[in-house]
């Protein structure tokens, strides 16, 4: 049986003190179902990752983001733990680069803080979502509407709360990364909301 994503490359966008779990269990899922997942972050280096209360193990970044082109892939995937998506959206090659796959209609998938990169990519408007309980006021206050589940997708956007979602989270980002562009993806500050930063 022909595997669901061969043939498709994800980025996966991370900077230090990434969530393992959030990190290894998705990209686990992308591999499984034939899928080449890239890690792009600020540098090419190693990364530390955060496990639980404690650091990680670390792990080898493909390509820095100075490198890093939206078009080469066909979805991109943003784990959470505090520290990644507070160093990323400090970035504005980071930010743009979160932004160009919404402006290019690619599915997206954000777990737990991931959202954060959301939020400062201007792309929450008006679209349903969730993330980690603790950033719930950001994204309000970006637009989105928040919903407290295991799993939402809304138009190719699939967002988690926390490592408990992960397999529901998996599940669906699997899928939409399957699926392939959609015509809603886009829609938020691109259609009507906000302007562009």
């Amino acid at each position: 049986m022909a595997k669901k994503l061969e043939g498709k490359k994800i980025a996966v966008l991370v900077a230090a003190g990434f969530e393992q779990s959030e990190f290894e269990e998705p990209i686990k899922a992308i591999k499984k179902d034939g899928g080449e997942a890239v890690v792009v972050s600020l540098k090419r280096e190693k990364l530390k990752a955060w496990s639980g209360s404690d650091w990680g193990d670390s792990f080898e970044v493909d390509l820095a983001i100075d490198k890093a082109r939206p078009e080469d892939f066909d979805a991109l995937l943003i784990p959470g733990g505090v520290m990644s998506p507070d160093i990323l959206r400090m970035n504005d090659k980071a930010v743009a680069f979160v932004r160009s796959f919404f402006e290019q209609q690619k599915p997206v998938a954000a777990i737990c803080h991931g959202g954060w990169m959301l939020a400062e990519a201007d792309v929450v408007q008006g679209r349903k979502l969730t993330s980690y309980s603790s950033i719930k006021t950001d994204l309000i206050n970006a637009g989105a509407n928040w919903v407290d589940k295991e799993v939402v997708v809304d138009q190719g956007l699939v967002t988690s709360r926390n490592p408990k979602d992960l397999p529901a989270f998996c599940r669906k980002m699997v899928e939409e990364f399957c699926e392939g562009k959609h015509r809603g993806q886009a829609k938020s500050t691109f259609e009507g909301g906000r302007p562009l930063h």
